[in-house]
């Protein structure tokens, strides 16, 4: 029939962009180049000569001589090395977990929703890390004088003998110092990691007749498990880079209860500005650098075994 007109409808034509999957993609790295360049010259470089710099020796006669393994050789049967180790590693063992334990404490009693002025309770307890280390030492070493500071005032007052910076207990004391420093950092990691719990679960556990220790046993802590792999590989780092607080104290405890090597830190410090050995304090850097990503490396293995579970 003449009206009968059949119309076709032109299928649309696909325009598409040809990509050459074969060529890379270099677009990431316009955005990446100003971090690489920071991170190749403060980390990558520092490095790299420390390590170059731990073969070789300065001498009086002769000068820089290359000597091989011969500074870790010598490191490996340093007494005071391995003491300075010894007494970071102790120190680690006791002030970290105490630390953390107050900081998911902190956390849990923020997060109850039972703790009035939480919010000043949060910024009070984080204040102490923005206060510098140096002046937070300055600041507790004053207090811990036993002749002119607060310890010294309440031997007076009641008669006793007090001394918080004796050999015996100066490094609880240290330990003092560093928990009031960095309780409140950890404590605010703690508490993002419970803010992602949806309050239905603490709403439904409640209904069906959980008691509040319930509700933090088998919700929250189970929670605190990510967070605090993250916060003991932290606290480790920082322990074995002990230094502020210890070289602050020298000048203000009485005889050499603070020797050079105190802390390994101290030691090569001590070593590379007053002994003029820098090229061994750089392999003792080495060294105690490998150490600590290695007990790091083990806890995070650790922590990886146990969410798995």
């Amino acid at each position: 029939m003449a009206g009968n007109h059949s119309i076709r409808v032109a299928a649309p034509v696909s325009v598409g962009v040809r990509v050459n999957r074969h060529r890379p993609d270099w677009r990431g790295w316009k955005f990446m180049w100003p971090f690489a360049v920071v991170f190749v010259l403060v980390f990558i470089i520092p490095i790299v000569y420390a390590v170059y710099i731990s073969f070789f020796e300065k001498r009086m006669v002769g000068g820089t001589v290359f000597v091989g393994v011969d500074n870790y050789l010598r490191l490996f049967g340093d007494g005071q090395f391995w003491a300075s180790c010894g007494r970071v590693a102790l120190f680690t063992v006791v002030q970290v977990p105490i630390m953390l334990f107050l900081s998911a404490v902190m956390a849990l009693c923020i997060d109850s929703m039972k703790l009035h002025g939480s919010k000043f309770f949060r910024i009070s307890t984080f204040l102490p890390y923005a206060v510098p280390a140096v002046v937070s030492t300055m600041i507790w070493g004053f207090m811990y004088g036993a002749k002119y500071g607060l310890v010294g005032s309440l031997n007076d007052l009641l008669g006793t003998n007090i001394d918080v910076l004796s050999p015996d207990v100066l490094l609880a004391s240290i330990g003092n110092i560093v928990t009031w420093e960095f309780v409140g950092y950890n404590m605010l990691i703690f508490y993002s990691s419970l803010s992602t719990i949806p309050h239905s679960l603490y709403e439904a556990a409640s209904i069906d007749g959980a008691s509040e220790w319930q509700i933090v046993k088998s919700i929250k802590i189970p929670e605190l498990r990510g967070s605090l792999a993250i916060t003991v590989i932290f606290s480790i780092i920082g322990s074995f880079q002990l230094f502020n607080e210890p070289n602050i104290l020298q000048n203000m405890v009485p005889g050499n209860a603070i020797t050079t090597y105190y802390t390994p830190n101290m030691y090569a410090y001590n070593l590379s500005f007053s002994g003029n050995q820098s090229n061994y304090a750089a392999a003792m850097a080495i060294v105690m650098a490998v150490i600590t990503m290695a007990i790091a490396y083990a806890v995070q293995l650790n922590s990886m075994k146990e969410q798995m579970k």
